[in-house]
């Protein structure tokens, strides 16, 4: 199931004329792109990663992806502001923000110094970032509760797995909860916030299965690194047939899929949203948009608020074109 929406097209229109305009000789050889991420070393970053240097590659730049490799945001916050005060100053900066209000000020201070800032995966909205490029997260959550709601024929409890407060989840969450509503007789039970920390999923999901609890019938993660750990707590305990909803295809979660333990996961597109990202900030960083009109809200905005790449649903039959390719040489 794919969704298309009119972003998603001018995000292609966009792209192409992009292609147009790199190459040559309109690179500096001090100019370079940082991507500013928390958790820097799980699968999700780790193929956004492939896309940054990917654009890297083909426009001749430098890049670097900094941050915390566990779920800081704090951390995360610092990194940005050691790439805004680098000696020569980055040419541009993509940035997913774990916490929207934590890293307002930091983008800000980046946008101040002149610096394109443009946020991926996870958005700053009030910010003064000049687009957000990634999942329409909204819809993402109600393709889980559509799914969700079929599979337990309109009856059922859940538990959820999120990081509430980061933006993208909570918008996962209120297209979930949208979708469900239709549905009274589903009722989340419990929302297990899991701070970036799969052991947090794997103790949570022991504790609804403990002795003398009725197991929940469904389990919905609304980021990537919950439902591999849920499926492995049940799968130990010999529980099955629990509807399992998962988010992105790190190959944990394929493999449990591949088990039958999940039923299928939302796929978004990490390479996607940086590699794209990073050659849109070279097209800032030459043609150094004002800042003022890239930031207005009415008809005559240069800049598009937001930007989808797009979400999949990854079940059975498709999950084949998801498993993990070779990364390209570098």
């Amino acid at each position: 199931m794919h969704i298309v929406s009119k972003s998603s097209v001018a995000l292609v229109a966009v792209a192409m004329s992009l292609m147009c305009a790199c190459g040559g000789g309109r690179h500096e050889a001090t100019e370079k792109y940082f991507l500013v991420a928390a958790n820097t070393k799980i699968a999700y970053w780790q193929e956004a990663a492939e896309g940054l240097r990917a654009a890297a590659r083909e426009m001749g730049v430098k890049v670097e992806m900094v941050g915390p490799e566990t779920y800081d945001p704090k951390a995360e916050k610092e990194a940005l502001l050691a790439a805004v005060h680098e000696q020569i100053p980055p040419a541009g900066i993509l940035v997913s923000a774990a916490d929207p209000e934590l890293m307002k000020d930091a983008i800000d201070a980046a946008a101040a110094a002149g610096i394109p800032v443009i946020t991926i995966d996870s958005d700053s909205p009030k910010s003064k970032r000049l687009t957000f490029i990634g999942t329409n997260n909204y819809v993402a959550g109600q393709m889980s509760g559509e799914l969700l709601a079929k599979e337990l024929n309109g009856k059922g409890n859940v538990a959820v797995f999120s990081i509430p407060g980061q933006e993208n989840l909570d918008e996962r969450m209120e297209g979930l909860r949208r979708v469900l509503g239709r549905s009274p007789g589903i009722k989340i039970v419990q929302v297990i916030d899991i701070a970036g920390d799969p052991t947090k999923a794997f103790d949570g999901t022991n504790n609804l299965i403990a002795k003398g609890k009725t197991a929940p019938d469904a389990f919905v993660c609304m980021e990537a690194l919950s439902c591999a750990e849920v499926a492995d707590v049940l799968d130990r305990a010999g529980i099955k047939g629990k509807t399992i909803i998962a988010m992105d295809t790190q190959e944990g979660t394929l493999n449990w899929m591949r088990k039958g333990m999940i039923r299928a996961t939302i796929a978004q597109k990490p390479y996607t949203m940086a590699y794209f990202g990073t050659r849109l900030l070279d097209d800032f960083h030459h043609a150094k948009p004002s800042a003022d009109a890239a930031a207005a809200r009415g008809t005559r905005a240069s800049v598009p608020v937001f930007m989808d790449t797009g979400a999949t649903l990854v079940d059975q039959s498709n999950m084949a074109s998801f498993a993990v390719a070779p990364a390209p040489a570098h």
